[in-house]
């Protein structure tokens, strides 16, 4: 049973009418259904989109089996990509949860087999536990420019990038995927988000590729897209030098407020899961500390922020004053009549 109990669970009957009509549980504004048609209601999503990843899974394994590898890696990655999107919903580690994911990674695993540049599972020790990250390797380059890409709430390390689709590696660039605390296989193993242990987790990370021959040590960035920027620019108030620049898109580093109380009921669901809180008031306590703004004069590498002119999560005015706080060299792009995702 989830927990803890939210004042916003009152909501539930009328978000799961939304998600019937508009096959979204987030992003309204977007258009075009998320969700199939069979789903009618929250609940349903992790079942509908298990099913579906099923038949992916089994498609795959039939390309495979029939020698066409191409076929095979996209239907994997798909297949993976889906299954990390059933277990999303379910927020509490059941086995339902542990199915799902698990299905998730062990798909996974034939996308790194099948992947046309080296594809490694890595396991970085972090405040005695350890994070799982998945890193994207340039073929044959040692000591490579690197990136560490930190996903936003919904996301786990295995559904970006597109390993078709590798921007990163295009560019000549290492790309590292984390599963910080809260996040995919973090929340498997119970490691639970706090209000600054993400932040430290990226640092480790940091130390951990230092040690890698792939690396060039002096040529790491960050890359944090939605609730990931909020960790990213958290990290980047830090001031560690080894960290050279910062992207954030899609900006959700300010007040929680908005995100939580005045957005879609399911974040403020999921929060209680990521964090472990027992009640609303400790979520509260815990999230009323997760904002960036006030730590701008930390920043000192480069940084590219992004947000949509009419993102819910972030109001703009509040964007501006934060970029107006930093003092690094800097650049914001504002996309016009956006939202939430920016491009």
């Amino acid at each position: 049973m989830r927990t803890p109990r939210l004042d916003r669970d009152r909501q539930q009957w009328i978000y799961d009418y939304v998600v019937k009509e508009t096959g979204r549980v987030f992003h309204w504004d977007e258009e075009g259904r998320e969700m199939p048609a069979s789903i009618k209601s929250h609940g349903q999503i992790s079942k509908h989109l298990g099913r579906i990843g099923q038949r992916f899974e089994r498609v795959a394994a039939e390309a495979e089996a029939a020698g066409h590898a191409a076929t095979a890696f996209e239907l994997y990655y798909r297949a993976s990509a889906t299954f990390a999107a059933a277990q999303h919903p379910v927020l509490e580690t059941s086995d339902e949860k542990r199915y799902l994911h698990g299905r998730c990674i062990a798909n996974y695993e034939k996308v790194a087999a099948l992947a046309p540049y080296p594809l490694e599972r890595v396991e970085i020790p972090f405040e005695g536990v350890e994070l799982q990250c998945m890193f994207h390797m340039v073929p044959g380059k040692p000591k490579a420019p690197t990136v560490i890409f930190i996903p936003g709430c919904d996301m786990t390390k295995e559904m970006y990038p597109d390993p078709q689709v590798n921007h990163a590696i295009d560019r000549g660039m290492n790309l590292l995927v984390m599963d910080g605390p809260g996040q995919g296989m973090s929340n498997i193993r119970g490691i639970k988000l706090t209000a600054d242990n993400y932040e430290r987790s990226v640092l480790a990370v940091v130390d951990w590729l230092e040690k890698r021959p792939e690396v060039d040590a002096d040529k790491i960035t960050v890359f944090s897209q939605s609730m990931g920027s909020h960790w990213g620019l958290g990290v980047a108030a830090f001031g560690d030098p080894r960290i050279k620049a910062n992207v954030g898109v899609w900006a959700s580093y300010l007040d929680k407020y908005f995100i939580l109380d005045t957005f879609s009921p399911r974040y403020k669901q999921l929060f209680g899961y990521l964090t472990g809180a027992k009640s609303e008031e400790e979520l509260d306590k815990i999230v009323s500390q997760m904002n960036v703004a006030g730590k701008e004069a930390g920043i000192t590498a480069p940084t590219l922020l992004t947000a949509g002119e009419y993102d819910a999560r972030s109001p703009v005015e509040l964007v501006y004053d934060f970029y107006d706080g930093i003092k690094a060299p800097k650049e914001l792009w504002v996309y016009e009549d956006t939202y939430h995702q920016t491009v």
